[in-house]
Formats: structure tokens, C-alpha cells, sequence
């Protein structure tokens, strides 16, 4: 038995066009998924994702309810969810955060999470299934803004919340909190823009930022992330729940 066979399998994830989402897509591809939902407002960045599998393709905005209405049709079945969708929020002081920056980040970073959770635990009752919530080292370390903060440290309790509500009906909800990783989240934000002034090139960027960001002296890749989501959706994992994996490098420590 191949425990980290997903086929026949059916699963969601968020945020899926790029950086860690589109990396999962293709992992649980390459793992022999039977179909992909694949959520993301940027549908040239779905389409342009070689996968083998069946998949269906829906631009739509996380943050919207209605959105999680529509699709519940298409969760039929549902075994895995991986709810990645995300910002890097306004990145500045909470003196300086606008209304408008806070509604911005809270929508798409806890709201967004919080109606897919809704979603996939509501097609998974009854049958089981698993699910991964990427929430990010700033859940557990005081060092991003507050806005992006605080809605990460949300969606790391919430897991622990839904595992507990979840165990009875055979769904299993962990969280992982990466510290950095090379997507373009990054790009962008007025500190890592300075940075890529400063070393010329994103790569240049990328590199000198992990040097001095974590013991290992490097930002993890997208792939390395979705090989983690991948065990905690898989049966290699299945006495897993209620989990948050810090995956940052030794950052935290």
C-alpha cells in the first residue's frame, strides 16, 4: 500500500495559480489525484498549469460567500482541501493601517479561509476527508504586520477549533506555518522591493533574504511546502490533527 497514493481522489485548493498553491496542484498531480478544484482569481495563472489530471478551473474571489455557494456543486465527493489563498497584508505599523488595508487582508486571509473551511467540511461530512490550512510563521512570531499577524494566527487556532469538531466525523485539519518561501507574495512589498533595488535581481533578493532569515540560511521553495501539505493530507498522516507545522527554517526557534 502506497500511502501517499491520492488516486481516485478529489480535492480544492485555493489560491492555486502560483507560489505554494500551484506547487501542490502539481505534487498531488504527480501523486495521481483523480480531480483538482482549483480555486483562484487569477485564471490565466490556472490555465497555464500542465497537469494531468482532470481538473476544474474557477476564477472567483475567496473572500466572496457567494463564490463558496457556486461551488459547492463541484465539491461532491470531496476528500482533501488545501485552503492557501492568501495576501501579505498592508505591511505597515498599525498607526498607519487604513480601514481599507485591514478589511482587505481580514477578507481574503481569515474570511476566505474560514468560508472554505466551512465549504469543504460541510461535502466531507459523512465521508471523511482531509484538509491543510496554510497559515505562515507570523501565527507564531511577533514579526509582520498586524494585520497580516493576526489573521494567520486566526487561521492556525481555527484548524485546531475544526479539528476538534472534525475528529467525530473523520476530518482530519492541520495547519502549516512556512516562514520564507520563494513565491511571489513577495514581490511587490515595499521591503523586498528595496532589496531587489539594492542586489539588482529577485534572485539576489531571494538569496540574501534567506542568508540572514533562519538558522538553515535559506527561504524553502514552494515544492518543498507542498511535499508537507502532502503528508498531512495523506494517509501517512493519518493520527495528524489538530497539528500547526512550523516549517521556517529554524526562524522561530
Amino acid at each position: 500500500m502506497n500511502e501517499l497514493d491520492f488516486a481516485g481522489r478529489r480535492a480544492i485548493i485555493t489560491g492555486a495559480a502560483s507560489g505554494i498553491g500551484a506547487a501542490t496542484a502539481r505534487w498531488l498531480d504527480g501523486h495521481g489525484i483523480g480531480e483538482l478544484v482549483l480555486l483562484d482569481q487569477d485564471l490565466a495563472g490556472l490555465d497555464a498549469l500542465d497537469l494531468r489530471c482532470a481538473v476544474q478551473r474557477i476564477a472567483g474571489d475567496v473572500a466572496d460567500p457567494s463564490v463558496w455557494t457556486a461551488l459547492m456543486p463541484l465539491l461532491e465527493g470531496l476528500d482533501h482541501a488545501v485552503l492557501n489563498a492568501g495576501i501579505a497584508g498592508a505591511g505597515k505599523p498599525i498607526l498607519e493601517l487604513s480601514d481599507a488595508d485591514w478589511r482587505r487582508t481580514v477578507g481574503i486571509n481569515l474570511d476566505g479561509v474560514f468560508f472554505g473551511l466551512r465549504a469543504a467540511m460541510q461535502a466531507m461530512n459523512g465521508r471523511g476527508g482531509s484538509i491543510a490550512i496554510v497559515a505562515s510563521v507570523a501565527a507564531v512570531r511577533a514579526n509582520a504586520s498586524a494585520d497580516y499577524g493576526a489573521t494567520k494566527a486566526a487561521v492556525a487556532h481555527m484548524a485546531k477549533i475544526a479539528a476538534r469538531e472534525g475528529g467525530p466525523l473523520g476530518i482530519r485539519v492541520n495547519a502549516i506555518a512556512p516562514g520564507g518561501v520563494d513565491t511571489p507574495i513577495w514581490d511587490g512589498t515595499p521591503r523586498f522591493s528595496k532589496q531587489v533595488e539594492r542586489f539588482g535581481t529577485r534572485e539576489a533578493a531571494i538569496i540574501e533574504f534567506g542568508k540572514f532569515g533562519n538558522p538553515l540560511g535559506r527561504f524553502a521553495t514552494a515544492d518543498e511546502i507542498a511535499g508537507q501539505i502532502g503528508f498531512l493530507l495523506s494517509d501517512m498522516a493519518t493520527t495528524i490533527t489538530g497539528a500547526v507545522l512550523v516549517s521556517d527554517g529554524g526562524f522561530s526557534v
